[in-house]
């Protein structure tokens, strides 16, 4: 007689087992068309799973991400369902949920054309309208890998065989023929799903991320809740597209990237004045904030990484190399045991803390081919790293100070919505008690001192101490995550760290990883998308162009060019022999922020006519009074 406990603290009893079907209608006959999938004592279930004891339950409706999600898995098997009763032969492989929708990749010899697409939707469409009922099956793996390999999955029989003997295999079942291996849960019937599904595209994959195996077909799509919320997506998709930082890096002349150096940026002069205008902003900000600028060795011996942990935790990311001594060295993939070595030299006291160490240092970390995206994902990056070493009353006092630093430098770069993400203690982890109540309390006081929205990630802390993510939404709602803290309760000791107390004793310092864009390269695609190009004027990598109108104004366009470069006004004079129409049109596409045109009026009247990107006004100034309000732009913000 199980007791069935609601999210509300209801609890209704049952003479017997009891499905989640059979609670709805207990609960309300109105929930039956909005219910999904159900959890079961924290653990997500279908609302046929029979539960034969006192739990609590909570029912997830189309509302819910975990309900959006399950939405988009049954979406994938429809769609791969679909795909095998259009192209018979075809083999599927695997199909996950991802951030705004979903992937299946399959195995088919001829590719994949966008009118495949329009014919796949047509039928997945007829599927859902015959609302086949969903049911899953628990088999032995020997008779999986049989049955699979009977059908010609290879693949399927492939992944069987990996899976631990230990786990259960579930076979979920879509009408009376179609069946996929999936831990699931899954909907009761296609019914469910609606129509607010759209495939979006083709790609290739290799067969689980390996380059060394078959390249596959990846079919993508989305799916949402209502018309209404894909209609939005795929308007914001159309948007996202126009703001490709790879389109427009290319139309900027700012970078591009080369198959002989995969995942590493070739900069630009355009691009690379970009990237140090933001290090020299950085710097601004952190020596006013007490930071001490390092540098570290970009190789390292295997036996550094061995003792601080990483070798063991991360070596399969690391790029090493072998001496003809045949010792290993290791091309950093992180900042932190270097930064410990500086601090390991010479006798420190309790009176230099908190000592706060900065690096903006180059680090490579190995990316699957099929995962690097432009400057988003790389396997060469710069991290704006900083470690804070400091006494254990001292963490509240530095965690604050850097959740504001972060979330002030955020703002002034144009990104006012900021949402935290607090991960806690995991099960697994290093460190007295103690010590992480006073760090998580630490953290969960600086954020609830920025008054920011936040949520809780239980448990999903680091094993060495729990973290703050900081996650960015641009101009266009898209959410990403790019600084974080973390409390480090583990590496100084293992490498060594101490420092005199005031009892005269040795004592490990705690160590505050900070980073406040993550990744330079990252954060530079993020703020072109943010922003479509047109960056902010005192971060712009080319400011202004002067263009003369004819051959007869190109000393006054000169003598404008140096003036304005003496400022540090980073600025062009187009000398070319070409109608000024077409210079103006040129230098719009490249996102120049200013264009200031020098004619025969001009000249005479010691002016220049001002054309600002956006706008199809211009205005005419006298050359004082533009240099003056050109430098003004020009200032980095201060606070």
């Amino acid at each position: 007689m199980p007791d069935i406990q609601l999210l509300d603290g209801k609890k209704i009893p049952f003479k017997s087992s009891i499905n989640g079907l059979e609670i709805i209608k207990k609960i309300s006959k109105s929930l039956e068309k909005k219910a999904l999938i159900m959890e079961v004592d924290g653990q997500l279930k279908d609302l046929s799973f029979e539960i034969k004891k006192n739990s609590k339950v909570r029912i997830i409706t189309y509302d819910d991400k975990d309900g959006l999600d399950v939405l988009r898995h049954d979406t994938a098997h429809i769609m791969a369902m679909a795909v095998q009763e259009l192209f018979p032969g075809t083999q599927v492989t695997i199909g996950p949920v991802i951030e705004n929708g979903f992937f299946y990749d399959f195995a088919r010899k001829e590719p994949f054309t966008s009118d495949d697409l329009i014919k796949i939707e047509k039928k997945m469409s007829e599927i859902i309208d015959r609302d086949v009922k969903t049911r899953r099956e628990v088999w032995e793996r020997d008779k999986a890998i049989k049955h699979f390999k009977k059908l010609g999955e290879s693949y399927k029989a492939e992944i069987i065989e990996s899976i631990p003997k230990n786990e259960e295999l579930s076979i979920y079942h879509h009408g009376d023929t179609w069946h996929d291996l999936c831990r699931g849960p899954h909907l009761v019937s296609s019914g469910k799903i609606g129509k607010a599904f759209k495939l979006t595209k083709v790609s290739g994959a290799y067969w689980r991320g390996d380059s060394n195996n078959e390249m596959l077909q990846r079919i993508y799509g989305t799916c949402w809740s209502s018309k209404d919320q894909l209609n939005q997506y795929l308007e914001r998709l159309e948007e996202a597209e126009k703001r490709d930082h790879r389109k427009l890096g290319k139309e900027m002349d700012l970078f591009h990237f080369r198959e002989e150096s995969p995942g590493s940026v070739f900069w630009h002069d355009k691009g690379w004045i970009l990237f140090q205008r933001l290090v020299e902003y950085m710097r601004f900000r952190q020596r006013l904030a007490g930071y001490k600028e390092i540098n570290t060795p970009e190789l390292l011996d295997k036996s550094l990484w061995e003792k601080s942990g990483h070798w063991d935790k991360f070596s399969e990311h690391m790029f090493t190399s072998e001496t003809p001594d045949e010792k290993i060295f290791a091309i950093k993939p992180m900042n932190c045991p270097g930064c410990v070595q500086i601090f390991n030299q010479g006798l420190k006291s309790y009176r230099d803390l908190p000592l706060k160490l900065s690096e903006f240092g180059k680090v490579h970390r190995y990316e699957p081919s099929g995962a690097l995206h432009g400057l988003l994902r790389v396997r060469a990056f710069t991290q704006d790293d900083a470690h804070i070493f400091c006494t254990e009353e001292q963490i509240t006092a530095e965690c604050l100070s850097v959740t504001n630093l972060i979330i002030d430098i955020y703002k002034s770069l144009g990104f006012d919505k900021i949402i935290l993400k607090y991960s806690d203690r995991p099960e697994k982890r290093v460190g007295d008690d103690k010590i992480w109540d006073k760090s998580e309390a630490a953290l969960l006081s600086a954020i609830k001192e920025s008054k920011l929205n936040y949520t809780i990630n239980k448990g999903e802390g680091a094993f060495y101490g729990p973290k703050i993510e900081f996650v960015l939404q641009d101009a266009i709602g898209r959410e990403w995550q790019c600084g974080t803290l973390q409390v480090d309760l583990n590496l100084p000791g293992r490498l060594g760290a101490s420092f005199v107390n005031k009892s005269g004793e040795k004592e490990v310092p705690v160590m505050l990883h900070r980073a406040l864009f993550g990744s330079l390269e990252r954060f530079i695609g993020i703020l072109i998308e943010n922003y479509a190009g047109k960056l902010p004027f005192w971060l712009s990598p080319l400011q202004a162009v002067v263009c003369p109108i004819s051959e007869d104004n190109n000393n006054y366009a000169k003598k404008l060019f140096e003036d304005l470069f003496k400022e540090s006004i980073k600025c062009e004079v187009d000398l070319r022999n070409q109608k000024i129409s077409y210079k103006i049109r040129e230098h719009s596409l490249s996102k120049v922020p200013m264009i200031l045109v020098c004619g025969k009026k001009e000249e005479k009247e010691n002016t220049v006519t001002l054309r600002s990107l956006g706008s199809d006004k211009q205005q005419t100034f006298k050359r004082e009074d533009l240099i003056k309000k050109i430098i003004t732009q020009n200032k980095m913000p201060t606070n």
